[in-house]
């Protein structure tokens, strides 16, 4: 069993040097990959530099910052040209649990399955929360992820790409994550692609991934009955906007993409009134529908 791990980082130098540390004690791993989405922060550099002193580590740097969406797409093609018949895809923020891989390779029969992503400061609760299967209920605490785990596993959850594993012969039914996607969306499209092709996903419980804390993700709206991912970042929400109903169109159909829309529109009408975030989020959609992904580039200057 040859298993690769594959990093994807943008300008997050100290992050990356504190994962590919905590990689490079990892016996399990036959090589560690980094692709270096064109940092601008030393990150080249210091990749040169460590990768002539280990032997498993390399790196590609990018001509440009392909996003997420684009490091993933090429670093799971290269994986896949070094023979690995396992993946271990993860962003540069997190930090695996030294046992981490170990407990994932517990379970070797599934296709796409990964940890939970705790917060490292407050090792109780889910940076990334789950919403349990078979129903709305949304978990947020570890407590509440035990209690509803079976054989320390939740059946048909993962988040990607936070630690997961993803087994070679999937990547061959499926292909690659959607480098045009650029960031946001390119995960969940990931996921529901592989489900639909049949793929034996799980989150194991005992598995961990350390991450930075990302705030509550959704803001309340309409009196609290919902929420809805709203974003500083005019990149963020472009690309959140333009993503998310076209995963909608494709995998849940007309019905769901026009109530994403519906709910755009009330929540910068009524909840958070901003005239123009509704109109780039319009545009955004507009884009989506019409199958561009050219977009989002306009606002890459302003970061996010």
């Amino acid at each position: 069993m040859r298993i690769v791990a594959v990093v994807v980082t943008f300008n997050r130098l100290s992050l990356l040097q504190r994962l590919v540390g905590r990689l490079s004690a990892v016996s399990e791993l036959d090589r560690i990959l980094v692709i270096d989405n064109a940092s601008t922060d030393g990150t080249g550099a210091w990749l040169a530099e460590s990768s002539a002193g280990d032997p498993r580590l390399e790196a590609r740097t990018l001509p440009t910052n392909s996003g997420g969406a684009g490091g993933f797409h090429d670093g799971l093609a290269w994986a896949l040209e070094s023979d690995a018949d396992l993946v271990w895809l993860m962003d540069d923020d997190g930090l695996p649990d030294p046992d981490c891989l170990t407990r994932l390779l517990d379970y070797p029969d599934l296709d796409f399955w990964g940890p939970v992503v705790v917060d490292e400061d407050d090792s109780d609760r889910l940076v990334f929360p789950i919403r349990l299967p078979g129903g709305t209920r949304t978990v947020r605490q570890m407590g509440e992820v035990r209690s509803a785990a079976t054989d320390a596993k939740i059946a048909d959850v993962v988040i990607p790409f936070n630690g997961v594993l993803v087994t070679r012969d999937l990547v061959e039914r499926i292909g690659l994550p959607r480098a045009e996607f650029f960031i946001w969306g390119d995960d969940v499209e990931y996921l529901w692609r592989a489900r639909e092709a049949g793929a034996r996903t799980a989150t194991i419980v005992d598995a961990t991934v350390r991450h930075p804390s990302v705030g509550d993700l959704g803001s309340s709206m309409m009196f609290g009955r919902t929420t809805y991912n709203h974003s500083p970042s005019d990149l963020k929400h472009y690309c959140m906007a333009r993503n998310n109903l076209v995963n909608l169109r494709r995998y849940r159909g007309r019905l769901h993409a026009f109530a994403f829309v519906a709910k755009t529109l009330w929540f910068y009408t009524f909840t958070k009134p901003d005239p123009r975030r509704l109109a780039l989020s319009l545009k955004a959609m507009v884009a989506g529908a019409r199958g561009d992904f050219t977009g989002h580039r306009a606002y890459l200057a302003g970061g996010g």
